[in-house]
Parts: structure tokens; C-alpha cells; sequence
């Protein structure tokens, strides 16, 4: 692998939404400059690098796989990426090794939900991208498009993608799912938008050659380039003016023989862009020859004259005419030549890729000058800079990283493998072998060579203490990978993708390699969803928990997203992203890992607890924690402390900023300084990389708020804004913590201690530790207030008092974590917790007897917990209690005849549709809904069967969402009972349906009547 050089290597990877074409460009890549391991006749239809039985049953793609091709003097590593929404954290494995992407949109889908979320892996990856049409022949075909309408398409396809690209540059959009619902339908008019100037700040340009134009399944494809060098010599033009002219408002004169633009064609005429006359205009031509009846076979041998194409002549007599279009095409424009050229002009090599992508790679972190650590800094430096440089020499740091280990059957290795030494590799006397999916990013990586394995926390300052982040491994083997096949090689230069054996005991998911232990980890991949479907799996005969156990630690090494844990209950909980990757990972475990039959729950769903608190006056909404009225008041046992509770809604915005920045916080209160937290934010995109992430935090905080209370702009409503700002200004000062888990979007704010310094009882006052670290309070207003006590009398009452601060913040964490509807974790709320506790009564016997007495309830601060944690959940019982559920988003296609059966399905499935329109040009409709995920279960099945297989849903999750129902509801007014009778009778309504089956699932109380009718046994006739 050392003999070609770095500047001749690429690194690339296929990105796009599902049965857009990825695998079948592959194939034609592979047929073409794979070394003869796929016949061309094959291409497309084998779909090569597909080699799992599912991956062929299913015909989608569910891993990255890599092949190496040899293009003229170049060597490509192409890694396929699946298209699926469940299995997009295989394309972050991809776009990690990778230096550039070929983004494929369907010429007649057009850019898809899943489109969005690859281009802003590739952004996040600072990959250098280039744009694939695919399926042009469809326009021609399927839709019968002319030539013109045509061009417009693809027009507004690139005019989108470039849009999609610009908004991620400018950090407009933080979710894919609020930038595909941003994009408004037919934002610009047919007739004028031809006429467009590209902006020169446009990502993808035709004109440019990073923008190709193909029909992947006939393996035909073409740039403007490729155009421009056609006609040069016709039109007697250099090609480099062809190629601005062939794209854009351009038109050419027949008699003057001049490129003009629009102006310049006299109004009468009915011109046609260069594009659609030079370009398409032949295309449908050639097209209509070959697969109309009565086409002209003429132009067909005009075509074949003209470029000297050698086509055999049994090709051309061949009585099926798609095969003879397919091999004048695929002469005519060969598909694998262009694209490969394409790639090798605009994609650039590793040492390019590297220098740029290394901010993201390795970001630059500020550490405090410690003298003993200046030679651990200097050759992490050292380090940095030899990955900036993709360094190959042999004498240069060795570093790689590894993105996912992926499981192969032993008898799939290399014949002549020595395998002995292999018993070490965690999987016993399994089949399985595993192998690390890497890249080398500096230095040479040799079979059995010595190496470290960093995990991600992995901090070469701390030495000692972080011995569990760091281990030494042999690699025992190094392959290049060729799809499913493995040729081993003894050495792997810096720029290279390939399969090491032998770490399968030291990684489990993804790790940084290299060769000294002095070098920072690679920042972690950021992947676009998190896994949301849970189920429970136990084995169905109990003698084989052992195999599953030892299945369970194979299935979360081998895949990359899958989340395995053990439940609060003991359930073994599988987590997945979605239905289709669920399904593989219990085929993976039933017949490869664990090898014994299962048992699998219904999905266990997670739901949040709230208070309603839509006002439509924030004002009164925030009187709310100062006003003296529902107030929960709670006493401990031993009658010493008085427990008193308020609740407040927050606003939707600010709720969903701290669930989404949970990660961050958890740093800034863990006290890590704004450096340390500088690789988090920036791997989100979501903040400007220079910006003190803990200052923007800030700002993102206020402007939540904001949100929620700028709403008008007469003398009232900026005088009730005003006091809004000043109301939060005071909360923002006041955060004591957050909860669940120290950072969950529930607060804790300190007691208003304005005029409360009595005597006794005293106040638990609490500290705003939070808002310190959030950067809303200085650090000397703390030590202000704590000298505050000389007021009080009791000093021990006083050090009890702040002794028992830390049993108030556990009650509120126990509380937020599990709320009294179905514990499950409270959302979107703020406690004001007052404490109050009373000196211990004076005991007329001797002072050894209090002792005993204290205790008889159990421990104070246990007492005191309980009763923070029961006022809290009483609280939020007493305030209109309502359920919140996840949502999804979700993308329907459908054809117009089967809207009906679709509406069916959905309104069902309790969706809620947003937006629907007609795909301009096809007869299918694009719907967007947002579908609860407790309904989500068996949603694509079904919808393919009432629509006849012709409707397909894509479903990406998007937001918590309140259930408006109230669970408790009893009619109370006249209408209500006239509506529903006097409400023993009545069926329960959606939200206490959910709240108790999830009850039922934890083994909590419920509320039923178990004998229905206990008079007489019932027949089935009822004849009452």
C-alpha cells in the first residue's frame, strides 16, 4: 500500500436518501476500475457492495462498506454509505474517513429529508462535496418531459441543494427537520426562473464541473465539461468559454455565431438556453431513437460516426431496444470515467483534506501552563502537526482512527490467516471476528506492531488517573477491504481506509489510535439521531441468558448505534433507531451472536410530565412562583421542617435549548472551562467556533426567553415586555440546579429571601450555583450572601440549615426523574423549594433521650428529601397535570389515487399533517405530518399495504409535544355531562390510556375495574 503517493490517493464516500442510487453507481465504479471482480454486464444489478442477505432481501443498504479502485495513476477508496434513516450513524462512520462526497439527488424525487441530513454531516465533516444527479432518464421516459422543462427541473434541484448548503454555512438552521420545513414550495415562478444568475458563492456550480448529470442503472453520465470539449471545435469557441456558457441564462446565435444572454435574441424567438439545445436536445433525441417505434435508427449511427464509439454488432441488433440504448450510452458518455474524473479534478488528496479538516479532527485546546507537562504538550504539538501534514514518513507519529468495528465470519478471512493467537479476541469460541474500520491520518501503520488505544475522555495531562482511557494493543493483521473481501497487507501509509484485526478485546465503538501516548483523541462523531427505540428481550428458554448476555456484548461492539443496558426492573434494554434497524439487530443476534431463540417486548416508549401553562399572558405566568396562592405544603415526620413548593411552566423554546444543549451544560456546571467545552459545540455546528461557548449559551438562554414575551409593539405590551425581562433576569439569577441528572431542562431556583430573616423557623436559603456557572451571577455575589448569618441566633440550627442543602437538591432530582402521573422525568418546569427548619423541641428529661427520639423517624436528611421529593410531585398534581410525548417527523410520497388510503392510515395514527403538495411534474404528492412515536410502531407496513406498496414514509424524530387532554378529566358543567354523561360510564380518554399502560409496564397501581359486570354471567347477545 506504500507505492502510491499521497497526492494520488482519494478519499471518498456516496451520501444520499434512500433508492437514490448510491449502490448502483458503486457497481459501475467498481465493474470499471475494481480490478475485474465485477463484470460490467453485472453493474447494477448485483449490486456488489450489498453482500448481506438482508441488505439483498430488503435491496437498501444498512453499513458502510469500502472498496479500493485504481483510476489512471490514482488510487480511490470509495466507502458506500446506507440512505436509510435508521442506519445514518453508519454514514458518520463514512464521512469521518472520508475527504470528499458525492452527494446523489433523484432527478425526479428531488432533495428528500434524508438529502438534509447527510449534506450537514458532510458540512460538520468539512468534506468537500461534489453533486450527482441521477436517474436523468426518468425525466424523459417516466415523466415525458421536454427538454426545457427538464432543465428547469434540474435547475431548481441545484438552486435547492446550494441552498440547503448556504444555510449550514450560515448556521441558520440547527435541525434538519426546521430547515426542510423552512424551504418554501415553489419559491420561485417557472417562467422567470431560468433566467437566475448563479451566485458565485454557490457550492455547486455546472459550470464549475462539480455537478454531474447521470443515469446510474445504464451506466451513462456527463458533466458540462465533457459538453464544452464535444462542441469546441463545432462552434469554433475555447471550451473553457463553452463551459461558462453551456449552464445559465446563455443563448447561442445561429448567425452571428455568438454566446449572448437573454437581451441579446431578439423577442420574437423562441431560444433555448445552450444547455437544453446542445446538451438535452441530443440526449431526447437519442433516447426517442432507440425507445420509440417509429424512432429514427439514424440517429443512432450519427451518434456512433460521430464519436467513433466500437460497439459489436450483435449489441446493436439486439431486439430488446433499452439494451441497445444502454450500450450506445454507456460508450457515448461512460458513467465511471466521469464520475471518477470528477472526483480527481474537485475532491481533493489527504494532505490537502487534512489541513483543513484538522479543526475538526483535532481541535486546538487551551490548557493551563503546568511546568511538568510542557514536554506532554510539545509532542502532542508535534502530533497535531504531523496530522495536519499527513506526515508518511516512517519516522513520524503514528496515528489513525478508528469510526466502527464491524463483526466478519472467520471463514470469511484471508485463506492462510494464522488464527491461533486469536483466541484472546473476546468472542471465545465464536465465529465472529472483528475488525476496526480506520483510517491512517500520519505515519505507517505495520502488521503486529505495538500501539495505544485512546477512548474519547482520554486526557494525556492527567497521566496516571487516566490509565482506564488508555490501553496497548497488537495489531495483528492490516487488509485492504474490497467490499466483502480482505487482502492483507503489511503496511498502511498515512492517507489510507483499512480493516485491522486484532482490537476487538481493546474498542468497543470507535477509539483513536497512536503510536505515543502524549496525543489528544480525535473528537467524537456526531450523529444525527439518537436511538429512541427500546425493547426488552429476554431469552425464551431461561437456561440460555448466558448466550445472550455474551450475544448482547458482540451486537453493541459490532454495530456502531445500537445502545444496550440493563433497567431499573433487570430487563435487558435494546435500544435501536428506528423499526428497520431494530429488526436487524434481533435477526444479528437470533443467527449470528447469540445463536438461541428471543423473546421481544412491545416497544417501551418514553413520555415526559408537565403542567399546562399555554397563558396567553407570560406575565401572569411568571406571578405564578411569587404569588402566595398553590402553595404545596409538606411537614417530615419528626414535625421539625416544613417543605413548601411552587411551579411554574417554562417556555417551549427555553425547555427545548436546555434538553438539546444537555451535553454542554453537563461540562459548564462539571466545571470544565470554556476551552474544554470548545470540541462540544463546534462538533454540533451550532455555535461559532471562535465564541466562548459558555457566553453564547448565555445569549441562546435569553433569547429563548425573549421568544416567548416580544410580541407587540404598542406602549402596553413593551411596558408588560419590559417587566417580563426583569422578572427572568431575577429567576436567571436564582438557578440552584437543574434536573433530572443535574442537567435536564427542570430548574431549581432559590427561595426569595426578601424579608424572611426570622429568628426560627430558619430558611434553607441554597446557593445559585448554576447561574454562576452559566455566567448570569458573578462568583463574589455567593460569598456576599453567605456572610449574611450573624442575623441568626442558633448557629447550629444555621449549619444544620446548610448541611441539609444538598437533601433538597436530591428531592428535586428524585422528583424531576420520576413525576406522579407514570414516573417518568418532569418537563419544562421551575420549583421555588422553601425549607423551613424548627430548632428541636426542649426535652423536660435528660438531653440523652433527644437522641433516640431524632432518629425514630429515620435520618433527618432522608426525612427532608422525601418531603422536597412528595411536595414537588404534588406540586405538578396540583397544577393541571398533562403528558408529553415524543413526536416524529415524517415525509410521505404518494401517487394522487391513493391520498385517501393515506389520510386513513394517518388519522388512525393520531398524525397531525402540516403541509401537503404536488411534486410539479410527477402525479405524487409530498405530505409532512408529525406522527406521536407511541403510534409509530408497524406505521410503514401498514401504510404499504392499504396503499397498495405505493405510498412510502420516511419518519426522522423531531420534538416532545404536550398531549392537550387532561387525564383527570371529569365532566363538571352542564354541557360537559350532557357531552359525556356523569363520567363513570365514560371510556378514558388518550392521555390516561398511555399513562396507564405505562403504569401497567412498571408494575404501578392502576386504577381499573377488574370485574366488568359482576350480577350474572353475561351472554354474548345483549338483550337489555
Amino acid at each position: 500500500m506504500g507505492d502510491f503517493d499521497r497526492t494520488k490517493i482519494r478519499n471518498i464516500c456516496i451520501l444520499a436518501h434512500v433508492d437514490h442510487g448510491k449502490t448502483t453507481l458503486a457497481d459501475h465504479l467498481i465493474a470499471s476500475y475494481g480490478g475485474g471482480v465485477l463484470h460490467p454486464k453485472q453493474a447494477g444489478r448485483l449490486r456488489y457492495m450489498d453482500y448481506l442477505d438482508e441488505e439483498q432481501r430488503r435491496a437498501i443498504t444498512m453499513k458502510s462498506s469500502s472498496i479500493a479502485l485504481q483510476y489512471e495513476d490514482h488510487s480511490i477508496n470509495l466507502i458506500d454509505s446506507p440512505g436509510h434513516m435508521d442506519f445514518c450513524s453508519e454514514v458518520s462512520t463514512a464521512a469521518r474517513l472520508s475527504d470528499g462526497a458525492l452527494v446523489l439527488v433523484d432527478a425526479v424525487e428531488g432533495v428528500h429529508i434524508q438529502t438534509h441530513a447527510v449534506l450537514r454531516q458532510a458540512w460538520i465533516e468539512k468534506l468537500t462535496p461534489c453533486l450527482v444527479l441521477n436517474k436523468i432518464d426518468r425525466l424523459i421516459s417516466e415523466l415525458r418531459l421536454s427538454p426545457m422543462e427538464a432543465y428547469t427541473r434540474l435547475q431548481r434541484i441545484v438552486h435547492e441543494v446550494n441552498g440547503i448548503v448556504s444555510a449550514y454555512k450560515s448556521e441558520k438552521y440547527l435541525s434538519d427537520v426546521d430547515s426542510l420545513l423552512s424551504v418554501p414550495s415553489g419559491d420561485v415562478g417557472d417562467d422567470n426562473f431560468e433566467f437566475v444568475e448563479d451566485d458565485e458563492e454557490d457550492t455547486f456550480q455546472p459550470q464549475k464541473g462539480n455537478v454531474a448529470f447521470v443515469c446510474a442503472l445504464d451506466g451513462w453520465g456527463f458533466s458540462i465539461l465533457d459538453f464544452a470539449e464535444f462542441y469546441a471545435s463545432k462552434l469554433g469557441a475555447s471550451s473553457a468559454a463553452l463551459q461558462k456558457a453551456l449552464w445559465g441564462p446563455r443563448y447561442f446565435n445561429a448567425k452571428t455565431k455568438m454566446i449572448v444572454g437573454k437581451k441579446g435574441m431578439s423577442s420574437g424567438s423562441k431560444a433555448r438556453p445552450m444547455f437544453v439545445q446542445f446538451v438535452l436536445e441530443p440526449l431526447w433525441q437519442v433516447y426517442q431513437a432507440a425507445l420509440e417505434e417509429d424512432g429514427d435508427r439514424g440517429v443512432l449511427e450519427k451518434v456512433i460516426k460521430s464519436f467513433n464509439l466500437l460497439i459489436p454488432p450483435r449489441e446493436l441488433q439486439n431486439k430488446d431496444p433499452k439494451a441497445v440504448l444502454q450500450s450506445v450510452m454507456s460508450r457515448w458518455l461512460p458513467l465511471s470515467d466521469r464520475i471518477l474524473a470528477m472526483v480527481v479534478k474537485h475532491m481533493p488528496d489527504p494532505i490537502t483534506a487534512q489541513s483543513f479538516r484538522i479543526s475538526r479532527l483535532l481541535p486546538k485546546r487551551e490548557t493551563l501552563d503546568n511546568a511538568g507537562s510542557s514536554e506532554v504538550l510539545a509532542e502532542a504539538e508535534v502530533v497535531r502537526k504531523s496530522v495536519e501534514a499527513c506526515n508518511s514518513s516512517p519516522t513520524a507519529p503514528c496515528v489513525a482512527f478508528v469510526s466502527k468495528m464491524f463483526a466478519v465470519p472467520l471463514k470469511m478471512l484471508p485463506r492462510g490467516e494464522d488464527l491461533s493467537n486469536y483466541a484472546d479476541d473476546a468472542s471465545g469460541e465464536s465465529e465472529e471476528c472483528f475488525l476496526a474500520f480506520a483510517r491512517v491520518f500520519s505515519g505507517v501503520l505495520h502488521a503486529g506492531q505495538r500501539i495505544f488505544v485512546l477512548s474519547a475522555l482520554y486526557d494525556p495531562l492527567k497521566g496516571e488517573s487516566m490509565q482506564k482511557h488508555v490501553q496497548e494493543a497488537e495489531l495483528q493483521s492490516i487488509y485492504l477491504m474490497m467490499g466483502q473481501g480482505l487482502r492483507p497487507v503489511a503496511s498502511a501509509k498515512a492517507g489510507n481506509i483499512i480493516a485491522i484485526r486484532g482490537l476487538g478485546q481493546n474498542i468497543l465503538k470507535s477509539a483513536t489510535l497512536s503510536s505515543t501516548k502524549n496525543c489528544w483523541p480525535f473528537s467524537s462523531m456526531v450523529f444525527q439521531v439518537a436511538p429512541t427505540l427500546k425493547v426488552a428481550i429476554e431469552p425464551s428458554d431461561p437456561a440460555d441468558m448466558g448466550a445472550l448476555m455474551k450475544g448482547l456484548r458482540l451486537l453493541n461492539r459490532a454495530d456502531p448505534f445500537v445502545e444496550v443496558a440493563v433497567s431499573a426492573r433487570g430487563e435487558h434494554v435494546l435500544a435501536a433507531a428506528g423499526e428497520v434497524h431494530l429488526e436487524r439487530c434481533i435477526k444479528d443476534l437470533k443467527e449470528r451472536f447469540a445463536k438461541v431463540s428471543l423473546e421481544v417486548s412491545p416497544p417501551l416508549v418514553s413520555y415526559k410530565e408537565t403542567i399546562e401553562g399555554e397563558l396567553s399572558n407570560p406575565l401572569d405566568n411568571l406571578k405564578q412562583l411569587s404569588g402566595s396562592s398553590e402553595v404545596i405544603e409538606k411537614t417530615t415526620p419528626n414535625g421539625r421542617c416544613v417543605v413548601r413548593v411552587k411551579v411554574m411552566k417554562l417556555p417551549t423554546m427555553l425547555t427545548k435549548l436546555l434538553d438539546e444543549s444537555s451535553e454542554l451544560i453537563g461540562d459548564i456546571i462539571g466545571g470544565k472551562s470554556g476551552q474544554d467545552c470548545k470540541s462540544l459545540e463546534t462538533s454540533r455546528g451550532s455555535i461559532v467556533e471562535d465564541e466562548n461557548p459558555i457566553e453564547a449559551l448565555k445569549k441562546r438562554i435569553i433569547d429563548a426567553v425573549e421568544s416567548d414575551y416580544t410580541n407587540g409593539d404598542s406602549e402596553a405590551d413593551k411596558e408588560r415586555s419590559e417587566k417580563c425581562r426583569t422578572r427572568w433576569q431575577k429567576l436567571f439569577n436564582r438557578i440552584w440546579a437543574l434536573g433530572p441528572r443535574q442537567v435536564g431542562p427542570n430548574l431549581l431556583l432559590t427561595p426569595d429571601t426578601k424579608g424572611k430573616f426570622d429568628d426560627s423557623p430558619v430558611l434553607i436559603r441554597g446557593h445559585p450555583y448554576v447561574s454562576v456557572r452559566l455566567g448570569f451571577l458573578d462568583g463574589s455575589d455567593l460569598s456576599g450572601k453567605s456572610a449574611d448569618t450573624s442575623g441568626v441566633t442558633d448557629q447550629t440550627l444555621w449549619r444544620e440549615a446548610e448541611s441539609l442543602e444538598s437533601s433538597v437538591v436530591s428531592g428535586f432530582q428524585f422528583a424531576t426523574a420520576s413525576g406522579p402521573l407514570c414516573e417518568e422525568p418532569m418537563w419544562g418546569l421551575a420549583f421555588v423549594v422553601e425549607v423551613y427548619i424548627s430548632p428541636l423541641a426542649a426535652q423536660p428529661i435528660e438531653a440523652d433521650a433527644s437522641a433516640p427520639q431524632s432518629e425514630q423517624y429515620g435520618i433527618f436528611a432522608g426525612q427532608v428529601m422525601t418531603a422536597v421529593k412528595d411536595a414537588c410531585r404534588a406540586a405538578l398534581l396540583q397544577r393541571k397535570p398533562r403528558l408529553v410525548e415524543a413526536m416524529y417527523f415524517c415525509e410521505l410520497n404518494t401517487p394522487t389515487e391513493h391520498l385517501g388510503s393515506m389520510y386513513a392510515v394517518l388519522s388512525r395514527r393520531r398524525a397531525r399533517v402540516v403541509k401537503e403538495e404536488m411534486q410539479e411534474g410527477s402525479p405524487l404528492f409530498t405530505v409532512h405530518a408529525y406522527v406521536p412515536v407511541a403510534e409509530s410502531f408497524g406505521f410503514a407496513d401498514e401504510l404499504r399495504r392499504w396503499t397498495s406498496g405505493a405510498a412510502s414514509a420516511l419518519l426522522v424524530l423531531s420534538h416532545w409535544e404536550t398531549l392537550p387532554e387532561d387525564p383527570f378529566f371529569v365532566p363538571k358543567t352542564e354541557e360537559e355531562r350532557e357531552e359525556f354523561g356523569d363520567g363513570s360510564s365514560m371510556p378514558h380518554n388518550t392521555a390516561r390510556k398511555l399513562i396507564d399502560a405505562v403504569r401497567r409496564r412498571k408494575g404501578l397501581p392502576v386504577e381499573e375495574k377488574v370485574v366488568q359486570h359482576a350480577t350474572k354471567q353475561r351472554t354474548l347477545a345483549r338483550k337489555v
